[in-house]
């Protein structure tokens, strides 16, 4: 008889399976996808067999592995709506040799845009919108049982949308989710990602995911208990000897003194569980929740990196993006973290709707001072309008939006900028600056996060800050040859200044650095070898 120490949530329908068909779930796994893992607990705690593949498998083995289960149903689990070609093509490949068991996706995107889902990819026999676990599980029962599905909660077909499904009240009532996959290793020790709260308060104009919880009804933000939390983290570090937990929480719970109290008595249950010392962690926030008392007692408690979403260094782009924050908070929260000693990394939008040659110079005098000590490689993208966002909508309405449902784009105010951008993109591209096969500023930022870890969890390295100093004086270099280019990029497009360093240049130096980079990794690495394997050795 199936057991479970959680209460099952609340059906509408008998959930028992009649057979042992399993139900495959299909979709990115890379560093584990928390998402799957939390449906595929719901329907095993309920008693399915549930098999997760990885889309990023080759198509064919996909189909040769489908094929040979019969499953009741394949799920697909869309992230970004700029995967939908590659998952039609899959979806199409299937149906094409004979898999006719019904197909379902969820997700951001499908969720908000349902319609355009189904019209993308017609194979598609329905879309599970909203937090997926209870209406998958009811779908699934009818498919098991023969009977007619249509009229669930939070099911979208062609005919319509039904009435959504309530997001869950009590978090806590959920399985912990299943995590069927090798975990990310740094340095040999093990990383997981982990929840602490799902929904998000703000309301960024360029970002669907509050949209996506605001358009069912219930509770926008919901967190676990501390000690739940902390009871998984446990778990997962006593049976698995994860020692980095990463935080997938869209805004971790700190802002405002109700959240403040939540993460003072998840610190204090950690220390009561006696995990400080023997695991680290990762959260996402804004730089608005950045409390220097709070954050000191969070690295006290094992907290190693922040993520911030800064997106810009200028009040109008701040404005446009409304993030409800002002530069000089963001600025302030990150030397905030640097006298704390705490790692951070950052996103960045240096484009977006409002750009101009101006505001890119006001981002530049940003990234410059809160990068260009070397603490951290800068980074930028350019804004996207995703579908369900205010921005979009915005977008549309003035006849600037452009691009296709998988590819969306817009117009800059500026046809320079458009030019002025395309010029960088294609040039980050061929060198591989932020994107791409050598990708500078992710292996930069990469070897700061090990540095980080060796300071936490392996604490009789030798030499360790003149590593960092190595460290950081090739990325405060590897930031000002970037500023330099997009600068010197900047006045060709807007006053015909020929530049003083193009792609080639560009190109030249990152074949220089990225050999040096590794080089000063490996020889640290070298250098503190049995130093860490002696640490990673299990306990006699």
């Amino acid at each position: 008889m199936h057991t479970s120490p959680f209460p099952v949530l609340t059906s509408t329908v008998a959930t028992a399976p009649t057979t042992g068909r399993p139900v495959i779930l299909i979709g990115f796994l890379d560093q584990g996808n928390l998402g799957i893992g939390y449906l595929s607990a719901t329907l095993r705690r309920a008693g399915y067999a549930v098999e997760v593949l990885d889309v990023e498998q080759p198509a064919e083995q996909i189909l040769a592995y489908v094929s040979q289960r019969d499953p009741i149903a394949v799920g697909f689990s869309l992230i970004f709506q700029f995967y939908l070609p590659r998952y039609a093509e899959l979806i199409q490949l299937l149906r094409s040799h004979g898999i006719d068991c019904h197909f379902t996706m969820g997700g951001h995107f499908p969720t908000l845009s349902s319609t355009e889902t189904l019209k993308a990819i017609p194979e598609l026999d329905s879309v599970v919108r909203y937090e997926g676990e209870q209406t998958l599980l009811e779908l699934v029962a009818c498919l098991d049982r023969g009977v007619d599905w249509r009229g669930l909660e939070g099911i979208a077909t062609r005919e319509g949308m039904n009435p959504s499904r309530h997001l869950a009240e009590d978090l806590d009532t959920l399985p912990y989710p299943d995590r069927n996959f090798e975990p990310e290793s740094i340095l040999g020790r093990k990383a997981m990602p982990i929840l602490a709260s799902r929904g998000c308060a703000r309301t960024c104009s360029f970002c669907s995911i509050h949209t996506f919880y605001r358009s069912a009804p219930g509770k926008v933000v919901r967190t676990r208990k501390p000690a739940e939390v902390v009871k998984e983290m446990s778990i997962l570090h006593r049976e698995r000897d994860a020692r980095i937990f990463l935080f997938q929480d869209d805004d971790f719970p700190l802002f405002g003194p109700v959240w403040k109290r939540w993460t003072r008595d998840f610190l204090a249950e950690l220390h009561k569980a006696r995990l400080p010392g023997k695991v680290i962690w990762k959260i996402n926030c804004r730089a608005d929740a950045i409390d220097e008392e709070l954050f000191a007692e969070m690295k006290a408690a094992g907290l190693y990196l922040v993520y911030m979403g800064l997106e810009s260094g200028t009040e109008e782009g701040l404005q446009t993006l409304n993030k409800n924050i002002t530069v000089e908070q963001n600025i302030r929260a990150v030397e905030t973290l640097k006298r704390l000693g705490i790692l951070y990394e950052f996103g960045f939008m240096m484009f977006d709707p409002s750009t101009s040659f101006e505001s890119v110079n006001e981002n530049l005098h940003f990234l410059e001072a809160i990068t260009g000590d070397g603490s951290a490689a800068a980074v930028f993208c350019r804004m996207l309008p995703y579908d369900g966002t205010p921005i979009k909508d915005e977008l549309a309405r003035t006849g600037r939006l452009r691009g296709d449902v998988s590819n969306p784009d817009y117009d800059f105010l500026d046809d320079r900028i458009e030019h002025f951008y395309n010029a960088l993109h294609r040039a980050m591209n061929i060198t591989g600056w932020i994107h791409g096969h050598r990708s500078i500023s992710p292996r930069l930022n990469w070897a700061w996060n090990e540095a980080a870890v060796m300071e936490r969890l392996f604490p009789d390295v030798e030499e360790l800050e003149e590593y960092r100093e190595r460290l950081r004086a090739i990325t405060k270099k590897t930031n000002e040859v970037l500023f330099e280019f997009v600068r010197t990029t900047g006045r060709a497009f807007s006053d015909g200044v020929p530049p003083t360093m193009d792609a080639v240049q560009l190109s030249s130096y990152c074949d220089h650095v990225v050999p040096e980079l590794q080089y000063e990794r490996d020889r640290f690495i070298a250098r503190n070898q049995h130093r860490m394997l002696a640490a990673l050795a299990p306990a006699a």
